[in-house]
């Protein structure tokens, strides 16, 4: 089967398509030659043209940096696969599945294919989002493929597939701090960090043995996203295309929910929270919006202040609500770093217990400084003009308690 009929069929026909693939036989030589070398080239191209020709705004990555961040992002993402199938393989008995080194790569392979096909819009920087969409539909592939290919039960795909999603995105996050280490842009994070697999257990007991509260919530997360998952079977079943999709949109919202569907709080309430100026620059901008689609929805708020002599200030929060799993994992696997060069520095770590993530360019006067408030919402200040003083100001100006403090609400069981 070519390249185009299989990409088509494991998006369209992913059930009946992994029936196909799973007698096939091949070498790992051959699947990366015909399929995962041309298609995970998609996205590391499209970011290049994207973030380095298009640019985002007024802004541009740097031509030979943007090159390095294409090259390396690529060739991490071609090990990712491989690395992906190694633990895919290693969790295929504990999920009562049958070892085969060679299915579990098809497996990580195929299941790649949204999201990879989907990197075609990072030419546009703006609808990067809808990558990440894409990837969600992956894990619908990859939780079709996983009894097909690896026999392991039905009723117990739901738990593979997420301990497989975990294991990947923690994948993501050390592979794009090295990609940012090297001096890439480190686009490819999210997308790396969406299919594949994960050792939710072996990671949670290696990186996390004295925190039995994380081990005890990623257990009830994995129940939770059983019973999702029951669900899900029940739909498939039914043969109705409306009732399959509200099932997928709650067992994809369950998923980056932490194994809890999520109404993030009103958008108006977070306007509120933004104050009137930021160290000497006047509120010249407030906005606020709700979005999202597939069970994941996002509330932001935003601000922008600025001066007659240029200085700039962007001042947002923004509650992930429906993908709150992204930032409890963002600091469950934290990567700590710092880099600093002639130009400018970034660094990551932690500050009165949260994530944070702050970047600064000398030459340009422009940076970011970003913070993770219980695992849930992001409070991000960018400025053109300014020093980081000025932007940790402007996060300082928000009741980071009072954001911690509302974590819970619009938690659905």
């Amino acid at each position: 089967m070519n390249l185009i009929e299989r990409a088509k069929n494991i998006i369209l026909t992913p059930k009946s398509e992994w029936e196909v693939i799973a007698p096939e036989a091949t070498s790992t030589a051959e699947l990366y030659k015909s399929y995962i070398i041309p298609l995970a080239a998609i996205g590391p191209v499209a970011a290049f043209i994207g973030l380095s020709l298009v640019g985002l705004g007024p802004f541009r990555l740097p031509i030979m940096a943007g090159l390095t961040n294409a090259i390396v992002t690529y060739l991490f993402g071609l090990v990712g696969v491989f690395v992906i199938a190694l633990i895919i393989n290693a969790l295929a008995p504990t999920f009562s599945g049958e070892k085969n080194q060679m299915q579990a790569l098809k497996v990580a392979a195929y299941s790649y294919t949204p999201a990879w096909i989907a990197g075609v819009l990072y030419i546009l920087p703006a609808l990067g989002i809808l990558v990440l969409l894409a990837s969600l539909y992956g894990l619908y592939v990859l939780y079709l493929g996983l009894p097909a290919l690896m026999k392991c039960p039905k009723e117990k795909a739901v738990g593979y597939t997420v301990v497989v999603v975990i294991g990947a995105i923690v994948i993501g996050v050390v592979f794009a701090a090295v990609v940012r280490s090297i001096g890439g842009f480190g686009y490819g994070a999210g997308r790396m960090g969406m299919s594949g697999t994960g050792a939710a257990a072996v990671l949670g007991s290696s990186m996390f043995p004295e925190d039995t509260a994380k081990l005890e919530a990623l257990k009830q997360f994995s129940d939770k996203m059983e019973a999702a998952g029951k669900k899900m079977q029940a739909a498939q079943a039914s043969g109705d295309p409306k009732i399959q999709m509200a099932a997928t949109a709650e067992t994809m919202g369950a998923l980056m929910g932490g194994g809890a569907n999520v109404e993030p709080v009103d958008q108006n309430q977070l306007k509120a929270m933004l104050p009137d100026s930021v160290a000497g620059l006047k509120r010249t901008k407030l906005e606020a919006e709700k979005s999202g689609m597939a069970g994941i929805k996002v509330a932001k708020a935003e601000g922008g202040y600025r001066d007659d002599q240029g200085h700039d200030v962007e001042l947002s929060i923004t509650d992930m609500g429906g993908a709150k799993m992204l930032g409890g994992l963002a600091a469950w696997a934290m990567v700590e770093q710092e880099k600093e060069t002639d130009s400018g520095y970034e660094k990551t770590g932690k500050v009165n217990g949260r994530l944070v993530h702050e970047q600064f360019n000398k030459s340009s006067q422009s940076g970011n400084y970003d913070v993770i408030v219980g695992d849930r919402f992001l409070v991000s200040a960018r400025g053109y003009k300014i020093d980081m003083d000025t932007l940790k100001q402007a996060v300082a100006t928000v009741d980071l308690s009072k954001l911690d403090g509302m974590k819970e609400e619009g938690l659905k069981q």
